[in-house]
């Protein structure tokens, strides 16, 4: 398996309106891309000061079911419409997940 994790921050006028649409549209995602596995998306619950806004956990077989979902045009779209306009910084991370052992 191969995860992908994304955090941001927002902009300090982007608006709840768009932050939820953002989510809603991220959400979609899964129905239009075979290659997603599992994915979660949610802004960040304030329970840690300094947290990041939002985060995208998402896996996928390999990584080529990850470069995928990062060129396909339904995501390529929810990135242009949607997060580039209220996105301050991001910081992303892709890893393999190393499979559990079996018990014994």
């Amino acid at each position: 398996m191969f995860r992908h994790v994304v955090l941001f921050n927002w902009t300090e006028d982007a608006t709840d309106v768009q932050k939820h649409a953002l989510a809603g549209e991220l959400r979609k995602l899964p129905d239009v891309i075979d290659s997603i596995r599992l994915y979660h998306v949610g802004p960040d619950a304030g329970i840690n000061p300094g947290n990041c806004d939002f985060a995208v956990v998402a896996d996928f077989d390999d990584a080529e079911g990850y470069l995928a979902y990062r060129d396909h045009p339904a995501h390529r779209t929810v990135v242009e419409h949607y997060v580039n306009p209220i996105v301050a910084s991001r910081s992303a991370v892709q890893y393999e997940i190393a499979p559990r052992p079996e018990p014994d």
